[in-house]
């Protein structure tokens, strides 16, 4: 008897999950994005593309979860100021950026999303909007210490700090020099800071 609310059918194995989502990284530094598909990510993990498909709704969705999610999985960073915090968000995203797969799947990406408006919702409210959130904290205790006033726009803040970074690294393909998270976070950190 299933409770009312109680997820049906077999749950989720986490093992297998974590084997396609290593299977798509891999192949996507090896291949790049186009030829990477859906059944040699399912051949590679070991899994059936049933698998595949009951977790992620298409190719786009499954590498977007590889290849850019470790950065929003990770700690929150709480270094007790808003520039050593957002320092250490932007090393993360700098180190995720300069990842080869993320290399090889950006182009392929970037061109989905344009020709989907609903891949474009999907991401936003599946991975970006819940990563999003979870960084609020770093503004709230910025705010607590008196860093910031209250209406700092967060989003925009992010937006700003992911699209320096997506910028200079993904797209333009600049080796990132060791000073260059610091000298962001300074610059947005003075941007945004309480007068």
């Amino acid at each position: 008897m299933n409770l009312p609310g109680a997820p049906r059918g077999r749950p989720r194995d986490s093992r297998a999950h974590q084997a396609i989502l290593a299977a798509t990284t891999e192949l996507v530094t090896e291949l790049g994005y186009a030829a990477t598909s859906i059944g040699a990510v399912a051949a590679r993990a070991g899994v059936g593309k049933d698998t595949i498909y009951r977790r992620w709704s298409c190719k786009a969705e499954l590498v977007y979860e590889a290849v850019f999610t470790e950065t929003e999985a990770g700690p929150v960073p709480d270094t007790g100021t808003l520039t050593g915090d957002l320092t250490a968000l932007l090393e993360s995203l700098i180190q995720e950026f300069s990842a080869p797969a993320v290399a090889a799947a950006l182009p392929g990406l970037l061109a989905d999303f344009a020709a989907d408006p609903d891949l474009q919702a999907r991401i936003r409210s599946n991975f970006l909007a819940p990563a999003k959130d979870g960084l609020v904290a770093v503004f709230e205790r910025a705010g607590r210490r008196g860093e910031t006033a209250p209406s700092v726009l967060v989003d925009l803040v992010l937006d700003t700090l992911a699209g320096a970074v997506f910028f200079h690294v993904g797209l333009v393909g600049e080796q990132p020099s060791p000073k260059l998270a610091a000298q962001l976070a300074a610059i947005v950190g003075r941007g945004i800071e309480a007068r």
